[in-house]
């Protein structure tokens, strides 16, 4: 597994690209006509105003002050940075609001304070109760943080984490109770020894506490050494964690332990420490980017070790991403007074146990694993997992209730684990799956027009994400001008120019192999010798011959110029059959699949269905997406008898004549396919009304693209493709003229079909 690397010119151009920053405001309700402002504001907003003025609790109802939760820092403790001071804190605060919104749906203002004055800090934080349902600190020094929020939990009646403190403890928790199972050790029994005692470390220190460690058993070393109860002018903070033991240094403390708990500096832990730990030992090495002790090190060093980091490239992440959303979202949906050690710890109790749940097979595909079972290297759920909003989230609220600080408890439970993937929608975050689907095994890409800028950066980004292992195709002076242009690095990737010298063995040979597949159909050996000196073919004779697992080529290009060199040389999956299309749109309502998008102009009822089998294996096997199809037409079961509407129903009869394993029904126009009550009241017999469709199959090319492009252009949805369907092996086509991200994305769609490929075969 690769770890991305992040360059500076690209975080600088992502961050400044206009509009500035990660976040906006968006309008909720209609504000499009006249009326819709006399209700957003003046006269009609004063109706609510007068209910609220009446009773306070009813701002819940008529605002967003529910689902609002305030990222409020001073930038004196940003994580690797220090004391960089409000302004330079703010990327941090609104990326953290990022999280928030993608993880748990809640909506973010986030809030830098110039204030280097703890009473002034709570003060402003205090006043502005009326506007938030919750208060998450973040990145504030220590001791402030501690006194910061002690004083606004005792002073505020809406929920306040610190989550630098509570956030790293909480999963931290949650694995360690793993870890001990695993090793069959009590928690009452072992013995810890942390390194380091800023604000985490120490909140750790205490949940586990909370959790039954024994605190004689626990001891806590800073960059002086062992916390001790005889050290000069200890304050009042390390004083609870301070130790009597005979040791003074870390090497001291760790003999012998079971747990050693890392929060400090890289590196500190050595292997002959380690070696000197008790049988079965527990390491946590949270430090970041670079952990206590190195996970390969640890592992070689000690056969028998349990290892965690805070790195997503090794086994059991302790990551904050696996808490703090649904913690605030159980807390916000109950209108809890506050987030008290009970509701932490259900979060910590839900953790463990959904690490021992079966995991979905949508988890084990984003990690490209096989089968993630409960064990040493799987204590801590996956950040992927979309049952985390559904677990902790409830978890945290039930507890909430238990403890007499909801003022709003669920009556429901089941309805509102439903209401929690509806506030979600149905996409289960799939970007981020696939991508990370592609970095577990990445494959070899070929880039046909590597001398255009947005491949060569495309390339790039590509190697720096470990999504696929590019290989560049153009003239090498032509591509090393553009390199060193835009100054891109491009260590390590192969370059071949098809039309040199130095590939002109290569090209000969590729040649000879073209011919023998088409001497038959048009080619002699002088033209099969003259076509290998095109990108398309040569980049498609190395899939074909397995020097490459993919290629992504038509940049430039027109579509027939790529997918005929793929036709000639891969061919069909299945003979005498053509090759269709898809796009993958990104809507609101989840991932949609539109087909046939550029390929078969006017398909016949036979090559719908084909086309519709095509994309439901695609979808299913490489997107672990159910397929649920409308075949699409401007008629409605049967209302037209013209031609087109009885191509589609026939395509319908034959597909359900088969027995496919998948839903589908039609023909429907789009607007019934997608509204599920005037099916139920108008066609109660359709297939679709029990869920909406995720695939669109189209009556004709010009209707699915039409319809793709102004989905596109109105920025209703972001499309990814096309995705072509049918071949033998992975080629795909770029469409003309496409940005960097785009080609990116296309690549992490060659990489995983070439990776779902690798597995059928």
């Amino acid at each position: 597994m690769s770890k991305s690397k992040i360059r500076k010119e690209d975080a600088l151009e992502y961050h400044s690209q206009n509009p500035a920053g990660k976040i906006e405001v968006i309008p909720t309700k209609d504000s499009k006509s006249q009326r819709d402002l006399a209700l957003a504001y003046s006269p009609g907003v004063a109706e609510p105003c007068k209910e609220i003025a009446k009773n306070k609790e009813d701002v819940y109802k008529y605002t967003a002050k529910g689902n609002l939760v305030a990222v409020i820092s001073d930038g004196t403790a940003v994580l690797g940075l220090g004391n960089i001071g409000p302004e330079a804190s703010k990327p941090v605060m609104e990326g953290k609001g990022i999280l928030f919104k993608i993880f748990a749906g809640i909506d973010v203002f986030d809030l830098e304070l110039n204030t280097s004055s703890v009473e002034e800090f709570i003060q402003v934080v205090k006043a502005m109760e009326p506007t938030f349902g919750g208060i998450n600190l973040e990145d504030i020094k220590s001791p402030d943080c501690f006194e910061i929020e002690s004083r606004l939990k005792k002073e505020l009646n809406i929920p306040v984490m610190h989550d630098d403190q509570h956030g790293t403890a909480i999963i931290a928790a949650a694995g360690m109770l793993n870890a001990l199972e695993i090793v069959d050790k009590k928690i009452e029994d072992v013995t810890m020894v942390v390194s380091g005692a800023g604000a985490s470390a120490l909140s750790c220190v205490k949940i586990l506490k909370e959790l039954g460690m024994r605190a004689e058993n626990i001891v806590v070393c800073d960059s002086r050494g062992v916390i001790r109860k005889d050290r000069e002018q200890l304050d009042s903070i390390k004083s609870q964690v301070a130790t009597e033991k005979d040791a003074h240094q870390l090497e001291d403390a760790i003999v012998g332990a079971d747990v050693f708990l890392g929060l400090s500096a890289a590196n500190v832990l050595s292997p002959e420490m380690l070696q000197g730990m008790a049988k079965d030992p527990i390491v946590f090495a949270l430090a970041n980017p670079d952990p206590e002790i190195d996970y390969e090190l640890a592992i070689r060093t000690r056969e028998d070790v349990i290892m965690a980091t805070g790195r997503s490239d090794y086994p059991n992440q302790v990551n904050n991403v696996l808490g703090f959303p649904f913690i605030f979202r159980g807390a916000l949906d109950v209108r809890a007074t506050e987030i008290n050690e009970t509701m932490k710890l259900a979060a910590v109790k839900a953790l463990a146990e959904l690490a021992k749940e079966p995991v979905p097979e949508v988890v084990n595909q984003a990690y490209n694993q096989a089968h993630i079972t409960f064990g040493r290297q799987y204590i801590i759920p996956k950040p992927l997992d979309p049952r985390l909003l559904t677990t902790v989230a409830p978890a945290v609220a039930k507890a909430a209730m238990e403890s007499g600080v909801a003022n709003a408890p669920v009556q429901d439970w089941e309805e509102y684990k439903i209401e929690l993937r509806k506030r979600m929608g149905t996409d289960d975050n799939i970007i981020r799956l696939l991508s990370n689907k592609a970095k577990q095994n990445p494959k070899r890409v070929v880039f046909a027009e590597a001398d255009d800028f947005r491949v060569l950066k495309a390339a790039q980004i590509a190697q720096d994400e470990g999504i696929a292992k590019p290989i560049l195709l153009g003239p090498v002076d032509k591509i090393n001008s553009i390199k060193e242009k835009y100054q891109l690095d491009l260590t390590d990737i192969p370059v071949i120019d098809p039309r040199s010298e130095e590939a002109s063995e290569q090209r000969n040979a590729y040649a000879e192999m073209f011919f023998e597949k088409r001497k038959r159909k048009g080619y002699n050996l002088f033209e099969a010798k003259d076509v290998m000196k095109s990108r398309s073919y040569f980049g498609a004779m190395m899939v074909e011959l397995g020097e490459a697992d993919a290629m992504i080529s038509g940049l430039s290009r027109k579509y027939s110029s790529t997918i005929r060199p793929a036709l000639q040389i891969v061919g069909t999956y299945q003979p005498k059959k053509k090759v269709s299309s898809m796009y993958l749109m990104l809507t609101k309502k989840g991932p949609l699949f539109f087909a046939d998008t550029t390929i078969i102009p006017e398909p016949t009822s036979e090559e719908l269905v084909d086309i519709a089998k095509l994309v439901a294996s695609t979808v299913k096997e490489s997107f672990n997406i159910e397929p649920r199809i409308a075949m699409l037409s401007y008629s409605n079961f049967g209302s037209s008898d013209e031609a087109e509407a009885k191509k589609v129903r026939k395509a319908v009869e034959l597909l359900k004549q088969e027995g496919n394993d998948f839903v589908v029904d039609g023909e429907i126009q789009a607007n019934f396919a997608f509204n599920t009550e005037a099916l139920k009241e108008n066609y109660p017999f359709s297939d679709l009304v029990e869920g909406e469709p995720n695939i669109l199959i189209f009556p004709n090319l010009s209707s699915a693209n039409i319809a793709y492009k102004l989905l596109q252009v109105m920025q209703s949805a972001e499309a990814i493709g096309p995705i072509v369907l049918g071949l033998k092996k992975p080629i795909h086509v770029l469409q003309l003229g496409s940005s960097v991200r785009e080609i990116v994305n296309m690549v992490t769609i060659a990489t995983i079909d070439a990776q779902s490929r690798e597995k059928t075969n």
